[in-house]
C-alpha cells in the first residue's frame, strides 16, 4: 500500500480508505499529506479491484485546512517530497480534488473540524457523512484570504446560492445539522460512527456493476452544465453501450436466478 507519514492507506474489501493522519494539527494539509492523497486517488483508479474510496481523518478531526508552513516543505515536515511538487506544480490542486476527479466514487467520513481547505476538499467528494459534532466552514475571508480551492465556483452549484454566499462571505462555522440542512452533507450520524456509515454506503456501491457505477458518476458530472437536450444526448451516448456488456448480462441472470451477481468489469 502507498501512503506517507501524514496519509495512511488501507483496504476494506473493495474500498480504499484514505486517512488524513496528522491529528496533532487537526489534520491540517501538509506536503506529505497532499502527495499521499494524490497518489491514493491514482492508486484507486489504477486498481480494478477497488470500487470505491472513503476519505476520512484521524484523531477525531477531518481537516482544518492548509498548513502553509508545512506546505512550504521546510525542515523535517515535507522537504523530501519537494521534488514531487517541483515535477508537478499542480499536484496540490489534484490532491485536493480541484483539478482531478477520481473515476471511482469518493465518500467523505467527517468527524470534528472540516473547515477552510477541509471544506474545499469536501466539495470534490461525491457522498458525505458527518458526525453530529462536526464543524464546517470557509474561514478564509476572516483572514483576508480567498478560498482558492474551488469554493467560489463549486459551492453555489452544490447548495443554494444564498447559502453559498453566506458561508463564503461571513466565514462563520456551520454545525453538521446546519450543513445537512443546506445540502452540503447527506448524512448526520452519532459522533464516532461516520466512518462506519461511509463504509456501509461503500459496500452498497461495491455490490453494483463497476462499469455502470463509473459511467453514472461520469455522466452526472459531465452533463451538469449542459442544456437538458445536450445532457440527454450525452447520457445516451455514455450509458447505451453498458447494456451490451457482460456485466449487464450477468446482472440480468443474477436477478432471474435470485442470487448475488458476480461482476468482472467486462
Amino acid at each position: 500500500m502507498a501512503g506517507t507519514e501524514h496519509l495512511t492507506v488501507r483496504r476494506e474489501g473493495a474500498t480504499l480508505v484514505l486517512t488524513l493522519n496528522r491529528p496533532e494539527a487537526k489534520n491540517a494539509l501538509s506536503l506529505p499529506m497532499l502527495v499521499g492523497l494524490y497518489d491514493g486517488w491514482l492508486q484507486a483508479d489504477a486498481d480494478d479491484t477497488v470500487r470505491s474510496i472513503v476519505l476520512t481523518g484521524a484523531g477525531g478531526a477531518f481537516c482544518a485546512g492548509m498548513d502553509l508552513k508545512a506546505l512550504a516543505g521546510r525542515g523535517m515536515a515535507g522537504e523530501h517530497y519537494r521534488d514531487r511538487l517541483t515535477a508537478d506544480p499542480d499536484l496540490h490542486w489534484k490532491a485536493m480534488l480541484r483539478h482531478h476527479r477520481p473515476r471511482k466514487p469518493v465518500i467523505a467520513a467527517v468527524e470534528g473540524h472540516c473547515v477552510a481547505g477541509g471544506t474545499e476538499i469536501l466539495q470534490g467528494t461525491d457522498i458525505r457523512v458527518a458526525g453530529e459534532s462536526a464543524t464546517f466552514g470557509l474561514f478564509e475571508v476572516r483572514r483576508a484570504l480567498f478560498p482558492i480551492g474551488g469554493s467560489t465556483v463549486r459551492l453555489q452549484r452544490q447548495i443554494p446560492r444564498t447559502h453559498a454566499l453566506e458561508m463564503l462571505l461571513t466565514g462563520r462555522p456551520y454545525s453538521a445539522r446546519e450543513a445537512a440542512g443546506i445540502g452540503l452533507v447527506g448524512h448526520v450520524v452519532p459522533d464516532g460512527t461516520a466512518l462506519a456509515r461511509a463504509l456501509e454506503i461503500a459496500e452498497r456501491i461495491n455490490a453494483c456493476g463497476p462499469l455502470a457505477v463509473e459511467a453514472v458518476k461520469a455522466s452526472v458530472y459531465e452533463t451538469a452544465e449542459m442544456t437538458e437536450t445536450d445532457g440527454l444526448a450525452a447520457e445516451l451516448e455514455r450509458g447505451g453501450p453498458l447494456f451490451e456488456t457482460a456485466d449487464a448480462k450477468e446482472g440480468a441472470r443474477a436477478f432471474a436466478e435470485k442470487r448475488p451477481p458476480v461482476y468482472k468489469r467486462a
